[in-house]
C-alpha cells in the first residue's frame, strides 16, 4: 500500500488542490498534515493577531471537512523537514507533495526541503495552485520582470486558465497518525477582541464559496461601480478566503466565466471585467514580490531612501491617533474602526487611510503597512506590499507622486449619504450630511445644536489637510528632481 503525505500549507482545501489531486492519483493511502513553523521561518513577516485566528478557524474547518471523508488534518509543530521525516518515518510514506507558496523565506524553504527528501529517496513534489500565473513564467519583451500593471495583466490574460477546476475528493481513507491538538498552536488571542470578527467572517473552504455564490448573485453585475462604495456590499470580500487558499482564484474565475455563459442582465460583463482585473492584480503583486523581495521592508524606487519622512519621535503621536481612528478626519477614522472591530476594511479606503498616513501625515509607509499585517484577516505579504508601495509612490506602477487623496471629497463622493460614516462613527452620527464629512469646518455653535464639541466628542484634525498636502508635495517634487 502506497503512502503519500499531502502538506497543507496557504491551500486549505479540498476541491482544486493539485496536490491532493496527485497523490490520490498515486498512493492507496493519504496523510493530511499540517505544520506550524518557527517563527524564524517567516523572519519578520510572522502571522499577525487577526491572521492567526483566522488560521485557527480555517485549520478547525479543514479538519472536519477531511472527517466527514473519513480522514482527519494531523498537526505537527517545529522545522518543517525534521516534521517531514519524522513522519514519513511514522507512516512509510514514499510520497510527499504540497502547494508552493511565493513569499521568499517559503521559496528558500521549500527548494531545501525538496531536495533533501528527494535524498532521502522520497518521491517529493510541489504543484501550482494558488496563482493563474507563477512569477516565474512572465517576462517583458527585454527578458526582465514586469514594473507596470497594464502589460503584465494583458500577458498573463493570454495565457488563460491555467486548469480546470478539480473536483474534492468523496472519500479518503483513515489513517491512525498522531497530532497535536489545534489549541496546542495558541492561535487564538488571550484577550477578547476578536468578536466583531467572529460576527463577520466564517472562516473555511464552505465559507469561501458561500461568500463567492453571494457575490455572484448579489454584487457581480455592480461590481464597476459598487466595488468603490463603502457604504454598500458591493465587493467580493473574498480576499481573506484567497490568502489562506480556502478557495484558489481559478475557482473564482471559472464561477465569474460561468455567470457570464449563463446570465444576461446589465452590466454583468463590465462587472467581470473589473473582477477579472482585479485578480490580476493579486497576481502582479506576487509576481512583483519574487522579482524584488526586498521590497516588504525597502522602496522599490531606490530614490525613496532618501525621502524625507518625519522622525518617530515627532509622528509617534499622529501614528496612535491613526491606529486608533481618533484622527478627526472621519472617512479615515471610519476605515481605522472598521478594520479594528472586523480585521478588514473596504479597498477604497485602505487607498484613503494609506495616502493620509503617508502624504498628509509624512509617516514612513512601513509603519501603515505593519499595522495592516498584524490587523487584517487578508494580510497577504505580496497584496499588502504592493498597496502600500503604490500609494506611497515608491512602488511598481505606483501612483504618481501628485496624487494625494482628498479624504473629504472621497468620502463625500463614495459615501454620499454617509452611511458608512454613521456606522463607525457613532459620535458624530448626528451631523447633517452637509458637515458629515469635515465637522471641523462648521461653525462650532451648528456644531452644539447636534450636540457635537470637538475635541471633547471628537477630536480635531492634528494637520491641515491642505497644508500638509502642500507640504508632501513640496518633498514629492523635491525628491523628483533630484
Amino acid at each position: 500500500m502506497t503512502t503519500a503525505l499531502v502538506w497543507f500549507r496557504r491551500d486549505l482545501r479540498l476541491a482544486d488542490n493539485p496536490a491532493l489531486a496527485h497523490a490520490l492519483g498515486h498512493a492507496d493511502r493519504i496523510v493530511p498534515i499540517y505544520i506550524a513553523v518557527p517563527d524564524k521561518l517567516e523572519g519578520a513577516w510572522t502571522p499577525g493577531g487577526a491572521s492567526r485566528w483566522w488560521l485557527h478557524h480555517c485549520l478547525a474547518a479543514l479538519d472536519a471537512d477531511l472527517r466527514k471523508l473519513g480522514s482527519a488534518l494531523v498537526i505537527r509543530q517545529g522545522d518543517p523537514l525534521a516534521c517531514l521525516r519524522q513522519l514519513v518515518k511514522e507512516t512509510g510514506a514514499e510520497v510527499v507533495v504540497w502547494n508552493r507558496r511565493y513569499e521568499p523565506a517559503w521559496i528558500r524553504s521549500d527548494r531545501q526541503v525538496g531536495e533533501a527528501l528527494i535524498e532521502d529517496g522520497v518521491h517529493a513534489q510541489a504543484f501550482a495552485a494558488n496563482l493563474l500565473v507563477e512569477p516565474w513564467t512572465l517576462k517583458t519583451g527585454s527578458g526582465g520582470p514586469y514594473r507596470v500593471y497594464t502589460p503584465f495583466s494583458r500577458t498573463a490574460k493570454a495565457q488563460g486558465l491555467p486548469r480546470s477546476p478539480i473536483a474534492a475528493p468523496r472519500k479518503l481513507a483513515g489513517h491512525q497518525v498522531g497530532s497535536l491538538r489545534l489549541a496546542e498552536l495558541a492561535l487564538l488571542p488571550t484577550i477578547a477582541w476578536a468578536g466583531g470578527i467572529e460576527q463577520s467572517w466564517t472562516p473555511g473552504e464552505s465559507g469561501a464559496h458561500k461568500r463567492l455564490d453571494r457575490f455572484c448573485k448579489q454584487a457581480l453585475a455592480g461590481y464597476a461601480a459598487g466595488r468603490d462604495r463603502p457604504d454598500q456590499v458591493g465587493t467580493s470580500l473574498l480576499s481573506p478566503h484567497l490568502h489562506f487558499g480556502e478557495i484558489s482564484p481559478v475557482q473564482a474565475l471559472a464561477r465569474v466565466q460561468r455567470e457570464l455563459a449563463t446570465r444576461s442582465e446589465a452590466g454583468l460583463h463590465g462587472g467581470a471585467e473589473v473582477f477579472e482585473r482585479e485578480l490580476y492584480w493579486r497576481e502582479f503583486a506576487h509576481h512583483v514580490l519574487h522579482h524584488f523581495p526586498k521590497t516588504p521592508e525597502q522602496p522599490m524606487n531606490e530614490r525613496f531612501a532618501g525621502f524625507p519622512w518625519r522622525k518617530k519621535k515627532e509622528y509617534a503621536d499622529d501614528l496612535r491617533r491613526w491606529q486608533r481612528g481618533q484622527t478627526g478626519v472621519p472617512i479615515v477614522d471610519a476605515g481605522m474602526r472598521q478594520l479594528w472591530t472586523t480585521g478588514w476594511m473596504h479597498n477604497r479606503v485602505r487607498m484613503i487611510v494609506a495616502s493620509y498616513l503617508a502624504k498628509n501625515l509624512l509617516i514612513p509607509w512601513q509603519e501603515g503597512e505593519r499595522w495592516f499585517w498584524d490587523t487584517l484577516v487578508d494580510a497577504d505579504l505580496a497584496n499588502n506590499t504592493l498597496g502600500w508601495q503604490w500609494v506611497a509612490g515608491s512602488g511598481a506602477d505606483a501612483a504618481p507622486y501628485f496624487r494625494i487623496f482628498n479624504p473629504v471629497t472621497q468620502s463625500q463622493k463614495f459615501d454620499p449619504e454617509g452611511r458608512y460614516l454613521r456606522h463607525w462613527l457613532p459620535e458624530i452620527a448626528r451631523l447633517p450630511d452637509k458637515i458629515l464629512h469635515a465637522p471641523w469646518q462648521a461653525d462650532g455653535a451648528e456644531l452644539r445644536r447636534h450636540g457635537l464639541v470637538l475635541d471633547e466628542h471628537y477630536p480635531r484634525p492634528s494637520v491641515d489637510l491642505g497644508e500638509s498636502r502642500a507640504r508632501a508635495l513640496e518633498a514629492f517634487a523635491r525628491l523628483k528632481d533630484a
